[in-house]
């Protein structure tokens, strides 16, 4: 199992990657650069390249509607080529208050886009010439408006003709394809002891189509993490993460996260986060989040109890722990961790 970190969203990307250097002396495998509706995390994974040495600098996640297939095929291989092989593209559909109220593009084919960017990733990779007519048009055909284009392939020469492509799913159709296509699987609010009862048929599923050449399903998933006897008071700091996803970002009926959290079992608070947060009242919504849940997602506590919930994630598949450290030495608790593995 690798131990990764999310660079988090609202730090000074040169503040935050200082911080990032001291973790990979520490043994940090692996970043993940988040965009949202703030920095782009391209510029910033650009920056994070040439800072360090060692670990996988991956987007956590570019969305499949901001930026055309091409674009993140070029932006991957430039990425890789500046890290010399230590990509990592993370892709995903988001969600409708991302793509609509931040990109104002209409949120449509989650999964045939995000298909289609996948295949055609790695045929610009491979430096195939690119005829291809779906969702995307490569070239523009003449009947909806294209003139004057025609096919073309890959200017450069990327460092890898295969850089690793990790999906960020949620839902059944999606986690399946993911499982099918993807070389790694981005969940959010990971509980491992429900996984198999949320995810379960739908990996197993995608798993039976998947290229053998794929090898196995990648999984990066985590929290917070804090060690010691007063770390489990640190577990209530992901309140606001949680309510800020299963409580704002969708409308009803369209928020994935509060899906999974009703998968999971949590039906009653999941409406009534999401019924607080959209009436504006944040800290209502927060308090309304179960304990159990926030004890579930995180890794806080004494260490015996820590290496315990480290165990459930990977007999539930992970093989990056994607962590967030709280505490006065955030670099020793990534070393710490990182002797368990």
């Amino acid at each position: 199992m690798k131990i990764a970190t999310p660079l988090q969203y609202a730090e000074n990307p040169r503040t935050a990657a200082e911080e990032i250097v001291k973790l990979e002396a520490a043994g940090l495998d692996a970043v993940w650069v988040a965009e949202a509706y703030g920095f782009d995390s391209p510029t910033v994974m650009g920056y994070l390249a040439a800072r360090t040495e060692r670990l996988q600098i991956g987007a956590g996640i570019i969305n499949v509607y901001s930026r055309t297939p091409a674009l993140i095929a070029q932006t991957g291989a430039g990425l890789d080529v500046l890290s010399e092989g230590r990509a990592i593209l993370g892709l995903g559909a988001s969600g409708p208050q991302v793509v609509e109220g931040w990109h104002g593009k209409p949120y449509d084919k989650p999964l045939g886009r995000t298909r289609e960017t996948v295949e055609l990733c790695r045929r610009i990779w491979r430096r195939e010439i690119i005829d291809h007519h779906g969702i995307t048009d490569m070239p523009l055909p003449a009947e909806k408006g294209g003139k004057l284009g025609k096919p073309l392939k890959f200017l450069n020469r990327p460092e890898r003709a295969d850089i690793p492509l990790y999906v960020a799913a949620l839902g059944p159709a999606n986690v399946k394809m993911t499982a099918e296509i993807a070389d790694g699987w981005l969940p959010h609010l990971f509980v491992p002891e429900k996984a198999q009862q949320v995810w379960g048929t739908a990996l197993a599923e995608g798993a039976a189509l998947r290229a053998p050449e794929r090898g196995p399903l990648e999984i990066s998933a985590g929290t917070l993490l804090a060690v010691g006897e007063e770390a489990a008071q640190v577990r209530e700091s992901v309140r606001p993460l949680i309510a800020l996803y299963i409580g704002g970002m969708g409308a009803k009926g369209r928020n994935f996260y509060n899906d999974v959290a009703r998968a999971y079992g949590y039906e009653e608070a999941a409406e009534k986060v999401q019924d607080l947060y959209l009436a504006g009242k944040k800290r209502e919504a927060e308090a309304a989040v179960p304990a159990e849940f926030c004890e579930l997602v995180s890794l806080c506590g004494p260490e015996g109890y820590v290496r315990e919930r480290i165990e459930a994630f990977r007999e539930a598949g992970v093989t990056m722990l994607n962590v967030v450290p709280v505490g006065p030495d955030p670099a020793r608790l990534i070393e710490q961790v990182k002797n368990w593995l």
